[in-house]
């Protein structure tokens, strides 16, 4: 549900379909730990005898807390981990370091809370429907999934940020191909920067620019 919010948010904007997850399937695994920390946690707050306005407060309140905390941390050991900046919110009001800001803690607030008071109630009563041995075979089989494709999509991130770091090793025509190759994480991460390396960054946007109004140009000579 957090891949397919996202997807139409940034397909809407570029105007064409945008796969906005790490992964090359339809999923974005930061919304799944987040819903099951959230779910989680939300035994632990339980208020009684208090009024379902407070009982939301504090709901949305640690929902807040636990998602930004989060992204915090997911952005900070992905940035250390492939030297990418995945996300920046630097320009946006009370952030930190990019990596987390208001605006967007508001918003996991309210998405938390959904999750606790509709979302999750109807999707574990369907699940508590279905038998164990399937429950067993449905999780094998999503864990399997997620393996092979948390793998294949680390391994394109890895040759990608070899591609860039040594590209003065390559022709320019390689170098051209590989980026066209991984246009996707450009187009799914628009804020995606190699750190320390500001022209080859340019010459990333360039590349997959000059590609977007050769498309352009064509359209127009055809109509």
């Amino acid at each position: 549900m957090g891949w397919t919010m996202e997807t139409i948010y940034a397909s809407k904007i570029n105007k064409k379909f945008i796969n906005r997850g790490f992964l090359k399937g339809p999923f974005c695994p930061i919304y799944g730990f987040g819903a099951i920390l959230i779910i989680s946690g939300s035994n632990l707050i339980k208020i009684t005898n208090s009024s379902r306005f407070l009982e939301s407060i504090v709901i949305i309140l640690f929902a807040i807390i636990i998602s930004t905390l989060l992204e915090l941390v997911t952005g900070y050991i992905l940035e250390k981990i492939f030297n990418l900046k995945w996300w920046d919110y630097s320009k946006r009001t009370f952030n930190i370091k990019g990596y987390i800001c208001l605006e967007y803690s508001l918003l996991w607030g309210g998405i938390g809370f959904i999750l606790l008071k509709i979302v999750h109630p109807v999707l574990n009563n369907q699940v508590l429907q279905l038998s164990d041995k399937l429950v067993i075979n449905i999780a094998i089989i999503s864990i399997l999934y997620f393996l092979f494709d948390t793998i294949i999509s680390v391994t394109s991130i890895l040759d990608l940020r070899k591609t860039i770091f040594n590209h003065s090793r390559l022709s320019t025509q390689k170098y051209y191909e590989k980026i066209l190759k991984y246009e996707r994480y450009f187009l799914a991460f628009p804020r995606l920067l190699f750190l320390n390396i500001g022209i080859a960054n340019r010459d990333i946007r360039k590349i997959l620019n000059d590609k977007i109004n050769k498309i352009k140009n064509e359209i127009k000579t055809k109509f």
